[in-house]
């Protein structure tokens, strides 16, 4: 059974829990009203359309993309304030989204291959982890609806890699720098048991995958995902939330979208600061170690 933490825990004994375990849960965090909300707001984009492309996506689940173009709601998700605070001491100040999705798994879904998030940075292992997961439950994580496993403290791991077996008919291994063919195992892969509201975080360096959905229902969570602020975002925000809807944002949100430098001048657009080009936004004082020359 994975460990659970308290929202109300000192910041250094959190830290210091993901440090050594990879991993923190926080069973319950949103009340009913925000689990309610965000059914509200992904029912228009949930309707069967949006299947994955590969067993990697996977062919029966529903992924919703650049989610902060459809709700406000999601951009409050991505701002909670204690996410905010891990993100800050692991990935350092001026950090970026670098994606939102829905991923809605149907019955019959499969498990996922075994990654870690941050692969994209093609620097050896081990190392620092230059990204932070959080996997919103909104509906509850069970032992039967697909709940995302990990391999608690597998973010110390250097280049060693889960045990894969042969990949099961119909599947192909999945190419992607940090992940495998299908299926894996592991003896300390455990899947995150959560009731809905509850927020799981994993730093990017984490083993983890989706879990297969056995059960009768759906099993939907929203995926926040962050970078350190000089590293590419796997969605690429500017352009998927455009900007009349990111000048409806608010300022942090905005910042995590790529409206924000990282210091003296990376990010910014013809030597100006790039919140300078969202609709009807009021001029950017720069902080006096983000100017360009």
């Amino acid at each position: 059974m994975l460990a659970s933490s308290s929202p109300d825990e000192p910041l250094a004994q959190l830290l210091a829990r993901l440090d050594s375990d990879g991993y923190l849960i926080f069973p319950a965090l949103l009340n009913a009203g925000r689990v309610a909300a965000i059914h509200q707001a992904l029912a228009p984009w949930l309707v069967g359309v949006h299947l994955g492309r590969n067993d990697f996506e996977g062919y029966r689940s529903e992924r919703v993309y650049a989610l902060l173009a459809k709700s406000p709601v999601f951009a409050e998700l991505a701002t909670e304030p204690l996410v905010l605070s891990l993100c800050e001491a692991v990935l350092g100040p001026h950090f970026l989204l670098s994606a939102c999705l829905a991923i809605n798994l149907h019955p019959g879904e499969t498990a996922q291959a075994l990654h870690y998030d941050d692969s994209f940075v093609a620097l050896p292992r081990p190392r620092p982890s230059y990204a932070l997961s959080t996997f919103w439950a909104i509906d509850a994580y069970t032992a039967d609806n697909g709940a995302t496993e990990i391999i608690p403290g597998s973010h110390r791991w250097a280049e060693e890699r889960p045990h894969a077996n042969s990949a099961a008919p119909g599947q192909s291994p999945v190419s992607a720098p940090g992940a495998f063919a299908l299926p894996e195992t592991h003896p300390d892969l455990q899947p995150a048991l959560m009731p809905a509201g509850s927020l799981m975080v994993c730093l990017g360096t984490l083993w983890h995958r989706g879990g297969g959905n056995r059960s009768t229902a759906p099993r939907l969570a929203i995926t926040p995902q962050y970078c350190a602020g000089w590293a590419r975002q796997m969605e690429n925000m500017t352009l998927a939330v455009p900007p009349d809807v990111a000048a409806t944002l608010p300022p942090r949100a905005q910042e995590l979208l790529g409206y924000s430098i990282w210091p003296p001048f990376m990010g910014h657009v013809d030597g100006l600061h790039p919140k300078r080009l969202l609709p009807q936004n009021e001029p950017v004082v720069p902080h006096p170690k983000e100017h360009s020359s």
